[in-house]
């Protein structure tokens, strides 16, 4: 059956969503980072360039990490929200702490000092070099026969 457009992909998603996973409702609605972490990754002749975004996050919240090869970036938040009336009363006072994570496989060629990094108005700009993979030498190894 053909469901108008106005109800998304199925007419009960949002319906059954609460009752199959209550926590993700809850989430869905009072934390500011659902849209942390949108990365998007270009193809240059020298490298790739990573423009990830961090909306709300400081410079001093976030750390890359190369491991492995593997690039891991990550942001953590602690932030306080305060609201008075004239008479210094509470209206209303909100915290929240989170972190996130992303990684990225960029090769066990790729060396810490080649990833050049950059954070301004809530980007992450990553570039990665690409590095030629050293192809394998096939080393013949002989077992000797004795006789």
């Amino acid at each position: 059956m053909l469901v108008p457009s106005i109800f998304g992909e199925d007419l009960f998603d949002g319906f059954f969503d609460d009752f199959a996973r209550p926590a993700r409702s809850v989430v869905k609605y009072s934390t500011p980072t659902t849209n942390v972490m949108k990365t998007d990754i270009k193809e240059t002749e020298s490298g790739y360039e990573l423009d990830i975004d961090l909306p709300g996050y400081k410079k001093e919240d976030v750390q890359a990490e190369l491991k492995d090869g593997y690039l891991t970036i990550s942001a953590k938040t602690n932030t306080t929200k305060e609201e008075k009336d004239e008479n210094g009363k509470y209206i209303r006072k909100e915290r929240y702490s989170g972190s996130c994570s992303r990684s990225f496989y960029v090769g066990e060629q790729i060396e810490q000092q080649d990833i050049k990094a950059k954070f301004e108005d809530g980007i992450l700009k990553v570039s990665v070099p690409k590095k030629e993979e050293k192809p394998a030498v096939e080393e013949n190894k002989y077992i000797t026969i004795e006789g």
